[in-house]
């Protein structure tokens, strides 16, 4: 009876591992740039004295799914969407050089070109910073021009270029933040051949419908287990039972 308790206790428990990863995807259906966490199911061997007779199905990250998000046109010239397997390189919050595909950009208090989420992003030399202007524009290569203040259109002049790589995706980990990293832990090298699209952004590519089935996958499977630990010990009981009246 115990075996069977632990046995389906380990699996609800890893179950509801794989609801929470599930349950996050679909918590990012509307972030820009979001990429759905995958998750896949590992036989792992139990380790203690005895045979290695037993073996548990473990929830394991299976990385993250690499699919392209829809375009959404939004007509703002700070919107800008990284073509196919393009990357945005931003600054992290604990100083590291990351990468997003969230490209709604602003220029906050600081003269700092910054993502939604506040994360300077990285240029030629490091994070950008805009003088004061009259208007900004970003060009399909990345390359970031102003009107000074004061002065006419004339007088646009280059800021910066945006940071734009495009490493394989297996050499990519997802960070707890969201933001992708070289795996070595190196930065990636900047390609010329990665453009953007001005106006526009590309939204989360989790798939909803698929996640919405999984969920309830997950939930029957979930309750399954709860079952199982029920039998074991209504079994227990009713052992017990027979070895009082014995």
């Amino acid at each position: 009876m115990d075996k069977l308790s632990y046995i389906a206790m380990t699996g609800a428990t890893q179950i509801a591992k794989a609801q929470s990863i599930n349950s996050h995807n679909l918590a990012n259906a509307n972030t820009t740039g979001f990429r759905a966490d995958l998750h896949e199911f590992v036989a792992t061997p139990i380790e203690g004295p005895g045979y290695a007779t037993r073996v548990n199905s473990v929830v394991s990250s299976g990385g993250f799914s690499s699919a392209l998000g829809a375009m959404k046109t939004t007509g703002n010239p700070m919107d800008v969407a990284v073509s196919d397997g393009g990357w945005l390189a931003v600054q992290a919050a604990d100083g590291s050089e990351a990468y997003t595909k969230a490209g709604d950009l602003r220029v906050n208090a600081l003269g700092q070109l910054v993502t939604g989420t506040q994360l300077p992003v990285m240029g030629d030399t490091g994070p950008v910073a805009i003088p004061p202007n009259s208007g900004v524009t970003i060009g399909s290569d990345g390359t970031i021009s102003m009107i000074p203040l004061g002065q006419s259109a004339a007088t646009s002049a280059s800021v910066d270029r945006l940071k734009l790589v495009n490493p394989p995706s297996d050499q990519l980990v997802k960070g707890n933040d969201g933001l992708m990293r070289m795996k070595d832990g190196s930065d990636a090298v900047p390609d010329a051949g990665v453009s953007l699209t001005v106006g526009a952004l590309e939204s989360s590519n989790v798939n909803v419908v698929g996640s919405m089935v999984s969920m309830i996958e997950l939930a029957r499977q979930f309750e399954l287990q709860v079952r199982m630990i029920d039998t074991a010990n209504d079994n227990a009981k009713a052992a017990a039972t027979m070895m009082r009246m014995s």
